[in-house]
């Protein structure tokens, strides 16, 4: 005989899951011994919300889901937020919830909620299995869609009922380990139209989204780079597929890029908001869109593609490297084109460098990244989020390789950092334990998740978080108007919306862990902490770095965020 919490464990064992995130409780307390006992790692958090988000990353870094596990009605609900933000993202990841006693629905039972209905509209897949034999089918199908076509969300909802009942070995259903996800091959004749578009073009231009660093497609991308010469712009998640150090990067020429190319080649990346929709005026009005993606329904999405291809990347993209080989085509370095992009992102990055040396005190955004980047090993794994810490550290701190940049994505979500954080050193911990994890946080989104702290102390695992500190959401106040404006009158009614504490030192709570943190506001100051913080190999790190409250970014031809027009 076997109860309900064996069953879990081994079909999750028999379909080779590794880790298991999240925070135990009634009634999952003997499903999480089972899942140890059968040989599967389980990672204990502070949050739910932290443990979905950090399961979902390490799905993206590996392309296999991590189960999240919760307890019934609130431990679920909260899940709820990185279900949502997995399933927008295209990320692969398991929700295993326990749920009230079936005996108990109805009346009123202990945190009951209608825990497959809620989470319906952020899954591929929501089930609950109606006895425990036949558990290891929905464990099965739950690995198979959330892997097959584009990634998602898959949840199982088990009621305590089903965990505890008993069932003869023999009648449990047998099911096969899920093979890995099939190839799609491209249409060739579309491969060709595509070809001839690149080739008539005058002013080409390749997109790379972060579905090209999941599709591993990154050998076959950096050879069609190479061998045609068209620039490229990643999206903060596809930089590194090509190394955002090359000479063919055009990053610094964004919004001019956008704006003029006559042909864009779309490699796993969505003409969403990030992409301003592929519309005017961020694009031409007659600008011809070559769409590959795995995804059919996300074909002529916002706008007609010119040719649109459904395809994994690596087999379309190696296709359209042999015709145009074979064609002995590649772009001029010397054209119109490459001259008018180096020139602006030449002006830009001047700008730039002008900023990122004004060493004054307190400092600016740039100048933290510029002596962040001088220091940080190349092949780091970046997690960032916030509003300015972010994006302009996205332009600032490198990617070398693919993968390596893990931020808030599609969905804009704050308080993923720490989790994205644990799932990226889990990843080095097992593949390159040399390997360093950096994680880059406005000092509101620290906040959310803060912690975690606690998680990565516990797992041993050697993050260095950064805070870049002004004091607010986007701007805040310095320390004397904070204690004015607190002075003089009742606190919610003075204290600015967008202000937070003035100078909190955030770096203490390493003392709560017999350890030091550090405190910056010289370039000097940042430079010794992360020297001293490159050398821990046993435990998180925390540089709080205090910059000017009032500190912006460049001006920007326009808002970051495409306007509605109705």
């Amino acid at each position: 005989m076997k109860n309900g919490n064996q069953i879990v464990a081994e079909a999750l064992k028999e379909q080779n899951i590794e880790y298991v995130f999240g925070i135990m409780g009634h009634p999952v307390i003997d499903l999480a011994l089972c899942m140890q006992a059968v040989g599967l790692q389980y990672l204990g958090f502070r949050n739910e919300q932290a443990a979905c988000y950090a399961a979902q990353a390490y799905g993206y870094l590996t392309r296999r889901p991590v189960v999240v596990l919760c307890v019934s009605g609130p431990g679920l609900l909260h899940v709820i937020g990185g279900m949502a933000n997995a399933q927008v993202n295209g990320w692969p990841v398991i929700v295993i919830g326990g749920s009230c006693p079936q005996d108990h629905e109805g009346i009123g039972g202990f945190q009951e909620w209608p825990q497959v209905e809620s989470s319906k509209p952020y899954c591929k897949y929501a089930v609950r299995p109606p006895q425990a034999t036949l558990i290891p089918l929905h464990v099965e199908k739950a690995v198979r869609l959330t892997t097959y076509g584009r990634p998602g969300v898959a949840y199982l909802d088990l009621p305590a009922t089903i965990l505890n009942q008993s069932v003869d070995e023999d009648k449990i259903y047998k099911v096969a380990p899920c093979p890995p996800p099939p190839l799609i091959y491209p249409d060739q004749r579309l491969v060709e139209q595509a070809a001839n578009f690149l080739m008539r073009a005058k002013k080409p231009l390749l997109i790379i989204g972060k579905g090209a660093a999941y599709a591993r497609a990154e050998k076959e991308i950096r050879n069609l780079v190479y061998l045609t010469n068209i620039p490229f712009l990643p999206t903060p998640m596809g930089k590194g597929v090509v190394s955002d150090t090359d000479e063919r990067c055009v990053s610094s020429a964004r919004t001019f890029a956008l704006q003029q190319s006559d042909v864009i080649l779309l490699l796993g990346a969505r003409l969403n908001w990030m992409l301003h929709f592929g519309r005017p005026p961020r694009f031409q009005n007659n600008v011809k869109v070559i769409q590959i993606d795995l995804c059919p329904e996300e074909l002529h999405n916002s706008i007609p593609s010119a040719v649109a291809i459904q395809s994994d990347l690596s087999t379309a993209v190696e296709y359209l490297v042999s015709i145009l080989e074979a064609r002995k085509w590649s772009l001029d370095g010397n054209n119109p084109w490459w001259k008018d992009l180096l020139a602006k992102a030449n002006k830009n990055k001047a700008m730039v460098h002008r900023m990122s040396i004004d060493t004054s005190v307190p400092l600016n955004y740039y100048t933290v990244f510029k002596h962040i980047q001088d220091i940080i090993p190349p092949d780091s794994i970046i997690c960032s989020e916030g509003a300015n810490t972010m994006d302009i550290g996205k332009t600032m701190l490198l990617n070398n390789e693919p993968r390596h940049r893990l931020d808030a994505a599609t969905f804009g979500t704050m308080g993923v950092g720490l989790g994205f954080a644990i799932a990226a050193a889990l990843y080095c911990k097992n593949n390159a334990p040399m390997k360093k994890v950096f994680c880059v946080e406005g000092d509101s989104a620290f906040g959310f998740s803060g912690m975690e702290i606690e998680t990565m102390f516990r797992y041993k695992l050697p993050i260095i978080i950064i805070i870049v500190n002004n004091n607010g959401i986007y701007s805040g106040l310095d320390i004397e108007t904070f204690r004015q404006l607190q002075a003089s009158g009742e606190p919610t009614q003075v204290t600015p919306p967008h202000s937070l504490t003035s100078e909190t030192h955030y770096e203490k709570m390493m003392e709560m862990f017999g350890r030091k943190g550090h405190f910056c506001t010289t370039v000097q100051d940042i430079q010794h902490a992360m020297k001293l913080c490159l050398r821990v190999n046993d435990a998180p790190s925390v540089i709080n770095i205090m910059i000017n409250p009032q500190a912006d970014r460049k001006e920007q031809k326009y808002s970051w965020l495409t306007e509605s027009k109705l």
